[in-house]
């Protein structure tokens, strides 16, 4: 899923975010998501060698973990423990956490993946396979995705063609990765947030439960290298307190979005009403990708967010409107590095409102559709 130009999106925004952080900081936090990207490529990149070095050995493993319905397996599987320090399995694993703004210690994220599932019968019946790893930098720009073979030796294969022979990918768990991230930044931003959707009714259980309902969406095909992979999709709901002059950002998860071109009918919630003032919201599609560093991406949401309503004044003269301006700082804020391969920009829309119903609705950048209908919960 590709980003298009923030200027072809961005309702015109009334605030300049330039009087509210320094330029110094700026500038250090746009250079940080690019030296994420770098270190996270170079360990990639050393672990695919020293795997496709030692391919015959770790095949009975691959040959034990791999079916048509599985075609990945976890490195500290594939890897057996005696030999993780020969592969500096632990010593990635835990550079890439601390990258991504997650805790150092924890489950292995890297796993090996088969690039599609055609490959696993040649494979199997002995042909020789390659390891390759996601090139660096915006995905649209790649032209070739570098692989080795059993000896070393560096292959070039081209980035929208998938290759005849097997070709095994070291790459992150997305899965895994996104769940780590978006609760790490849950808990960044419950923080500073509040009421939390948890004690607000906590003391209001008798009441109805407002909701927006995601009933259908769907993201549009782009031609994306086969290396890829799913993607992994979350959102970011955007508002401001009912009780407090303080923005309100909930994280939503959507593990089932996996394919562009596809109809997804999740039925799930995506809005607590009772959360938002002005019964208005806006939604933020993002899709995950190996690079962002989720503490750091939490902390800058809350930071631009609260600069924007502290600019303002009285937020009631201006009502929802408020709220497109808030989230158009959000995406002008984010270093270019967090809109190309790492946490992509998906779409986003503007001024969802309480109790309406939006059919096969396009967002901004018409790059995703949905229907959504509000639905009422009674308590019990």
């Amino acid at each position: 899923m590709k980003k298009l130009s923030l200027l072809s999106l961005a309702l015109a925004s009334t605030l300049s975010f330039t009087s509210h952080p320094s330029v110094a900081s700026q500038t250090t936090a746009a250079t940080q998501p690019a030296q994420a990207a770098h270190s996270v490529f170079q360990s990639k990149k050393a672990l695919a060698k020293n795997i496709a070095k030692n391919l015959k050995q770790l095949q009975p493993t691959l040959q034990q973990q791999l079916s048509a319905y599985s075609l990945a397996v976890s490195a500290d599987k594939l890897v057996p423990k005696d030999a993780q320090s020969e592969f500096d399995l632990q010593q990635h694993n835990a550079q890439i956490r601390s990258l991504k703004g997650l805790p150092e210690q924890g489950d292995n994220l890297l796993q090996l993946r088969l690039a599609h599932r055609n490959m696993l019968n040649d494979w199997q019946q002995g042909e020789p396979a390659l390891v390759a790893f996601a090139p660096k930098g915006d995905d649209k720009h790649w032209d070739v995705v570098e692989a080795y073979d059993q000896q070393g030796q560096l292959h070039l294969l081209d980035a929208y063609t998938l290759p005849d022979t097997p070709v095994f990918i070291v790459e992150l768990d997305a899965k895994k990765t996104l769940t780590e991230g978006l609760a790490i930044m849950r808990s960044v931003l419950a923080s500073t947030q509040q009421p939390t959707l948890q004690s607000k009714f906590s003391t209001q259980d008798e009441q109805p439960l407002s909701t927006t309902v995601l009933k259908q969406i769907r993201v549009n095909d782009d031609e994306e290298p086969w290396i890829s992979g799913a993607a992994e999709v979350y959102a970011i709901v955007t508002g401001v307190s009912p009780s407090r002059d303080e923005p309100v950002l909930d994280i939503v998860d959507m593990p089932y979005l996996d394919h562009d071109g596809e109809n997804y009918y999740p039925n799930q919630v995506l809005i607590h009403w009772n959360r938002y003032r002005w019964q208005a919201a806006d939604i933020l599609l993002m899709e995950q990708d190996d690079n962002t560093n989720y503490k750091t991406l939490a902390s800058k949401l809350l930071e631009v967010a609260t600069a924007v309503l502290r600019a303002i004044p009285n937020p009631d003269a201006q009502g929802y409107a408020i709220i497109p301006q808030l989230t158009n700082e959000i995406l002008q804020a984010m270093p270019d590095a967090w809109f190309t391969n790492d946490d992509d920009y998906v779409d986003v829309y503007y001024t969802l409102r309480e109790g309406q119903t939006y059919r096969n609705y396009a967002g901004a950048s018409n790059n995703a559709r949905v229907t959504l209908e509000p639905l009422t919960i009674d308590p019990r």
